[in-house]
């Protein structure tokens, strides 16, 4: 049963700070953030989360953060669909957590919203576009949650440096750095694998985005297209360049996805391609 919005906020009042002195990047497992792009509902929801929860009883070598966004705020058109909403949201991941005890972790746009998403979710993600976004940054810091920071398209790698300045300056508990492709001429994206090495060198976990890193920006008439079939390869190479953990997006129907449709990888597809994964991981250590 979905435990309602206000009722887990209950609980989390009686247990106190749930991100108090945790710690959630272990070093000696993959991290794995994965889920559907847009919450939708809590079937698409609950199907993900059950083949994540197969696979982490599967591989003990695995941490996994399940992810979904309440709200796809910088969709490329104003009539693409945005997702349930805060509240629906937050209650979706409440129910990840109670029913599957995965850690979760949403997108945040707005400095406002950090403290009710910090109430359930125990990682923020700040969104590429909003990566230098320095109230947001701080806001987002001083929840105590671990807070997740995509590069931004339009960032180097040696950038990312004054954004984990702002979030170490602003006494963030746990800082991990996401690469997400950096722009390359008109709605293309490029990965450069020397990445990993540059953003770890910071003293923060580099974690890869392989979905993400295949969109083709608003390259579908008012949308964005992707190219999931370079996901494996790219995916697979940056753990073998050093980064310490992926993030992808998926779907038990990507052609009927709200958003990121073509860039989500089937849920049919998902376990094999992270056990495939894991064996580069290895291999690397």
């Amino acid at each position: 049963m979905l435990l309602l919005f206000g009722e887990f906020l209950d609980v989390l009042s009686d247990v106190g700070d749930p991100h108090a002195d945790t710690m959630y990047f272990d070093s000696d497992k993959l991290l794995l953030i994965a889920g559907p792009c847009s919450l939708e509902n809590a079937e698409i929801c609950r199907a993900a989360a059950e083949v994540l929860a197969g696979l982490r009883e599967k591989h003990a070598e695995l941490n996994i953060v399940f992810k979904g966004s309440f709200d796809k705020a910088n969709r490329t058109s104003l009539e693409s669909k945005r997702g349930p909403g805060i509240e629906q949201g937050l209650e979706l991941l409440a129910m990840i957590k109670q029913d599957f005890a995965f850690p979760v972790v949403t997108d945040i746009h707005l400095p406002e919203q950090c403290e009710q998403v910090g109430a359930v979710c125990d990682v923020l993600q700040i969104p590429a576009f909003l990566c230098r976004q320095t109230d947001l940054l701080v806001a987002a810091a001083k929840t105590g949650c671990v807070v997740n920071v995509k590069k931004g398209q339009f960032l180097s790698p040696h950038e990312m440096q004054f954004v984990v300045n702002k979030l170490e300056g602003a006494g963030a508990a746990e800082i991990w750095q996401t690469e997400r492709g950096t722009a390359f001429g008109y709605q293309n994206l490029v990965v450069d694998m020397r990445s990993f090495s540059m953003m770890k060198a910071l003293g923060h976990p580099a974690v890869f985005d392989a979905t993400h890193s295949v969109q083709l920006p608003g390259a579908a008439g008012g949308k964005s297209g992707g190219q999931r079939e370079y996901v494996p390869a790219l995916a697979r190479a940056a753990l073998a360049a050093g980064a310490d953990g992926l993030f992808m997006e998926t779907h038990p129907d990507p052609a009927n996805a709200l958003s990121d449709g073509p860039s989500q990888i089937p849920l049919s597809e998902f376990p094999a391609l992270i056990e495939s994964c894991l064996h580069i991981w290895q291999a690397t250590r």
